[in-house]
This record gives C-alpha cells, structure tokens and sequence, in this order.
C-alpha cells in the first residue's frame, strides 16, 4: 500500500538537472532570465527545487528540443504573446534551416561524385566543366574559377570555364599562356611602366585572347555561353547569395601588381574593348 499523503521533497540542482537531461549551469541561466524563478536557498545556502520547478523544467526541455527560443518560452509562460505568432515564427525559422540543410546535403553528395574541389564550386560551372578529364585542370584553374564566382557569380565563372576548356584541349594555346603568365610575373616593381615592353606584352595579350575566342567558337562553346545567359535570370530569381560588387570585391583582394603590370592590364583591355573599358 502507498502512504496516503507524502511530505514534499525538494531536490538540489543537480538532480533537478539530471531529471530534466540539462545542466546546472543551463538551470541557472534559466534563473538569470526569468525563465524560471529561482528557489530559497536551505540552510545550507543551496537552492532547492520542488515538483513544480521540475514540472517548468521539463517544458523548458520540451520546448528546447523544438527549437522555440528562450525568449518566445518566457512569453509562453507570461502569456505576454500570442503562442500562434510564436509557432508560426518558428515554423518559418525551421523551414529556412531545413532548406539550408538541403543545400549542403546537395553540395556533399556534389563534392563526393565530382571527387575534387571542382564540386564545392556553382553547379553551372562545374557541369560545365565535367567532361574534361581528370586532371586536366590545374589547382590554379580551380583558383581563378573561385574568384570569378566570387566576384561575377556563377554565370561569370561559367564563362570563364570555356577558357579553361579550351587550354585543357590545345596544348599549343596553353603553353602561350603560361609563357604570357611568366612574362606578367616579370613586369616587377624594376620595370618602368612605359618600357616598350609593357605595350608590346599587351598585344601579345590581346592576340592571345583573340585565338580563345575563336578556339571558343570552333568548339561551339560560345553557344553554351548564350543558353547560360537565357537561363540565367530564372535560377538567380532562385537564389539568396548576396555577394558584393565586382568593383569592391576586386579592391579587397591582395593582388598588390606592380605599376607596370597594372599598366599592361590596362592596355590590353583597351585593345580588347575600346578606350572607354580602360583608364589612360
């Protein structure tokens, strides 16, 4: 037989949070929120807690494990808010992060069956660049990829691919280009920016371009590049990535080219597009 009435018992703090499966500490953050008002003290000046502080505890936990915030728990109790603005925060709140969680699962399972780096890049550039085989992209490729979608997007990075494509596939125009690169890595801070050097790299520059373009279009990639522009407002409507402007986000990079480079950058771009895409 159970005794009819039973005096009350109180516990200290860590039964009280062994029962509710939290910490003391959390028990005691509790108290300095007012989420839980906190007990007298026994005269062995430690807290005691009876049935209905571990009754709040357990809503406390419950409420926990579906994610509604301290804050939106103080309300609940206070009844200080409507509880159906508080669900339906919630349920937004929780919908944004199982679409999150959709989001890296996808980019997971892109890196594993891409099996290289190339899959954390956008899906535009790296189904673009699937065919290739492996190998046929340097880690230095991969690199400038990351920066163009860093500072164009993905439909920036896409297009830049077709360059690497064509590299990967013409022995001849890619040797052109590291030998260009080598010739761009000389121009240091000893090169006067108006040697005649400088000019002439510059058209090298632009001749070397000129023959992408064309290898670009023999290759029937420059009809890709229109389908990606066509597609391209309906799956950015799609997306939220908020990235800055192509001008602030080249300010921020650490390129530190000497006066002379910047000069034959400057040059070949206004033999490619006209004296308007350059300064003087």
């Amino acid at each position: 037989m159970y005794p009819t009435a039973m005096p009350p018992r109180e516990v200290k703090i860590g039964d009280a949070a062994a029962f509710a499966s939290t910490t003391p500490r959390a028990i005691r953050h509790y108290h300095q929120i007012g989420l839980l008002p906190e007990p007298e003290r026994g005269g062995d000046g430690r807290r005691r807690y009876g049935y209905d502080d571990m009754i709040r505890l357990l809503w406390i936990r419950r409420m926990s494990e579906a994610g509604i915030g301290l804050d939106d728990m103080r309300a609940a109790f206070d009844e200080a808010r409507d509880v159906e603005d508080v669900l339906g925060r919630l349920e937004e709140t929780l919908a944004a992060q199982e679409a999150e969680i959709r989001r890296q699962r996808t980019a997971v399972q892109r890196l594993r069956a891409v099996g290289s780096p190339l899959g954390l890049l956008s899906p535009l550039v790296t189904d673009r660049l699937g065919h290739l085989p492996s190998g046929a992209l340097r880690p230095s490729d991969l690199d400038t990829l990351l920066v163009t979608e860093r500072i164009f997007g993905p439909l920036g990075a896409a297009v830049q691919a077709s360059v690497f494509i064509v590299l990967a596939t013409h022995p001849a125009l890619r040797a052109e280009a590291d030998r260009l690169d080598a010739a761009d890595a000389a121009l240091d801070d000893t090169v006067d920016p108006y040697d005649p050097r400088v000019e002439e790299l510059a058209a090298q520059h632009c001749a070397h371009h000129e023959e992408l373009l064309r290898a670009i279009e023999a290759a029937g990639l420059d009809a890709d590049e229109e389908k990606l522009f066509e597609d391209d407002d309906a799956e950015a409507a799609g997306e939220e990535d908020v990235r800055m402007s192509a001008f602030e986000a080249v300010t921020k990079m650490p390129y530190g080219f000497s006066a002379a480079r910047t000069r034959c950058m400057e040059l070949t771009a206004r033999l490619l597009y006209g004296d308007h895409s350059a300064a003087g």
